[in-house]
Order: C-alpha cells, then sequence, then structure tokens
C-alpha cells in the first residue's frame, strides 16, 4: 500500500511536471509571436538609414581625440551616423530615448526607459506584458547627458530578437571584420558612435553597472578592469575623459552574461 502511494505521487509529480512544461513552452512561442508583431509594428514606424557625411548639412564634434594618429580611434572617426525620425515611435511609446544599431550582429531597436529596471524585462514596446521584455537603458542613466557609464539591457531569446545576436561578439568571426567594432547610438538630440574597446563573459556581478564613480581614480580603475577582461585586443585606448557605453544580455541559464563596452568618440546634430 505504502508502495502504490509512493507511486501515485510520483506519477502525479511527473505529470504536473509536464502540465508546468507545457504550459511554460506555450507562453514563450505566444510572448515570441507577440514580439515580431512588435517589431513589424516598430519597423513601420521609423525608417532608418546611415547619412553620409556633409559637413554642410551636419555639425558633428570627434570626442577626446587620442594624441596618437595613429590610434584605432582615427579609424572610425568617418563612421556614418544613424537617421532616426522618432516621431512615430513616441506615438506608440513615449518612454523610447533612442535607437541601437550594433554592426556584426541583428540588434537595430528603439531603446526605452522608464523609473526603474524591472518595467522591460517583462513588458514589450508597445506596453503589452511579455516576458521577452524590450531593449531598456538603466533607469540611473540621462538619456541625452551622458555619465561616465551608460548602461542598456535587453533578454537573450531563442527566436532570435533583442539582445540574442549579441553572442557573435564572442566570435573570432565577429572580431576579424573590423568594421563591426562601433555602435550606432541615436536620439531626438543628437547622433553618436561609440567604439568597442571590450567584450567578454562574466558571472552575474553589479560591478561592470556603476553608472558613476565619486573620484578620477575609481573610475580609471573601473576603465582597467573592464579593458583587462576583454576576451580580444582592440588596441583601442581609454582614458577617464572617455564616456563609456555598456550592453549587458545573458549568456546562459546559469546567470552569466555577455557585455560590451565602447567609448564615444563622435556625436552630431
Amino acid at each position: 500500500m505504502q508502495k502504490q502511494l509512493i507511486l501515485k505521487i510520483l506519477v502525479s509529480i511527473f505529470i504536473i511536471g509536464i502540465i508546468i512544461s507545457t504550459f511554460n513552452i506555450m507562453i514563450w512561442f505566444i510572448d515570441s509571436k507577440n514580439t515580431k508583431k512588435v517589431i513589424t509594428l516598430v519597423n513601420d514606424a521609423v525608417k532608418i538609414k546611415d547619412v553620409k557625411e556633409d559637413i554642410n548639412k551636419i555639425t558633428y564634434e570627434l570626442v577626446n581625440l587620442p594624441d596618437d594618429k595613429n590610434d584605432s580611434y582615427y579609424k572610425y572617426i568617418n563612421s556614418d551616423f544613424l537617421n532616426i525620425d522618432f516621431t512615430e515611435l513616441k506615438k506608440i511609446n513615449s518612454d523610447v530615448v533612442s535607437y541601437i544599431e550594433v554592426p556584426g550582429t541583428s540588434v537595430k531597436y528603439p531603446v526605452v526607459k522608464t523609473t526603474d529596471n524591472k518595467y522591460y524585462l517583462r513588458h514589450s514596446f508597445d506596453k503589452s506584458y511579455n516576458k521577452a521584455g524590450w531593449i531598456f537603458m538603466d533607469y540611473r542613466n540621462d538619456a541625452y547627458d551622458y555619465q561616465n557609464n551608460t548602461i542598456i539591457y535587453g533578454h537573450k531569446r531563442n527566436d532570435g530578437t533583442m539582445f540574442t545576436s549579441l553572442k557573435n561578439v564572442l566570435t573570432e568571426e565577429w572580431f576579424k571584420n573590423e568594421d563591426n567594432r562601433i555602435i550606432k547610438l541615436a536620439n531626438e538630440k543628437e547622433n553618436t558612435i561609440w567604439q568597442i574597446f571590450s567584450v567578454y563573459k562574466i558571472e552575474q556581478e553589479s560591478y561592470y553597472l556603476a553608472t558613476k564613480f565619486k573620484t578620477d581614480k575609481l573610475y580609471k580603475e573601473f576603465l582597467e578592469d573592464m579593458q583587462k577582461r576583454s576576451i580580444f585586443d582592440f588596441k583601442a585606448s581609454v582614458n577617464i575623459q572617455d564616456k563609456i557605453l555598456t550592453l549587458s544580455t545573458c549568456y546562459d541559464y546559469k546567470g552569466n552574461r555577455i557585455v560590451i563596452h565602447a567609448k564615444l568618440i563622435k556625436k552630431g546634430k
């Protein structure tokens, strides 16, 4: 009798496990389907094109020029800005603050920002509940006046959306294409180009998520640490006059993270 009872309990647990797993799979597919609908909505709302440099039309500034003219910085200062009209995007979601593109990946998304770092973990761009979330900026950052470290987050999804393709930056193939080593970020006030200087995988932590520093010494140590972590040598200089951009996403279900750091090298209107 006792063995039969234990067997029934085990079978019941097994069945419940199957039901829960099936339910979670269904929810995942529904979220994925809805996310792709929102992405289509977003793509229809904004027309994206690179802007060729025209000194008569674009006012731009090179940021924190290195003294060494052989510095890799100078390879990327001619990179084209993104041209983004935020009008239609704002009609869908007033939380949108910028638009990001990461060459060598499929990351081309509007970036949102709210009063915490939780809401867009579970809400899509149209603010519908969705575990796929959306690409969002750390609530501590100023989207228009960059701090020491501006952070943008996104989920890793098996359907390839959000920040999933950032895993490309850990491959030799991605690194060998030098055209991949920048990030383009545009907002309503200005367009910016950021030069990547570090990519790596790391266990979950909060150190690289600091947005500002009490002293130049602490910021210098931080930048040196971030550069040392990189799995590739980008041969890029970085110092306390630099503003940096950090992208963070999950690497696996154990909590490990993929992290990208880039420094601001060019901005324009």
